[in-house]
């Protein structure tokens, strides 16, 4: 099944809803985002991601045939770490399994090291989200290790991953 990556667009939010209200996607990002997840939230969200600034946040739609299946984005960081960026997605849970994830990494990594002067990028999946650190690992990310007792997520202090691919 093949995917696009594509700016945001308004009409993207009843896709972007029904994607996200699900509790097995959240359960796998950070605290913040509402639940229920409704297209109010949706258009929130994609207006925030269109008007942020481009040299810092790169933030895409996840696409099959146009439609909204999930989200991806690298978040530059600072300082000393300017020519770090931060990568996070999801995908709707019926687009799990088909590769969807690995060609949306992919995507926006070539993107970012043909256009930015970005230089590494780096994730920290959840350790037990097994999908999410093999999705990296077929993208060439490499595990730089285990950052232990490193988040609280739904109040069970949990163990995180740390990877991260280098423009060569």
């Amino acid at each position: 099944m093949d995917c696009k990556i594509r700016q945001w667009r308004i009409e993207d939010a009843d896709d972007l809803s029904k994607a996200l209200n699900n509790k097995k996607i959240l359960d796998n990002l950070r605290d913040g985002i509402p639940f229920p997840y409704t297209p109010k939230d949706a258009k929130e969200y994609i207006a925030t991601m269109l008007a942020a600034d481009n040299e810092i946040v790169y933030a895409f739609a996840i696409t099959i045939e146009d439609k909204a299946v999930g989200s991806i984005g690298l978040f530059r960081q600072t300082n000393i770490h300017s020519k770090t960026a931060e990568l996070g997605y999801y995908i709707a849970e019926p687009y799990w399994g088909k590769e969807i994830g690995t060609s949306a990494v992919k995507q926006i990594c070539d993107y970012i090291f043909q256009n930015t002067d970005i230089i590494r990028v780096f994730a920290e999946p959840f350790a037990h989200n097994i999908g999410s650190c093999r999705i990296l690992e077929k993208c060439g990310f490499k595990c730089e290790g285990t950052l232990r007792k490193n988040a609280v997520k739904n109040g069970a202090v949990i163990d995180m991953r740390m990877y991260s691919i280098i423009k060569e």
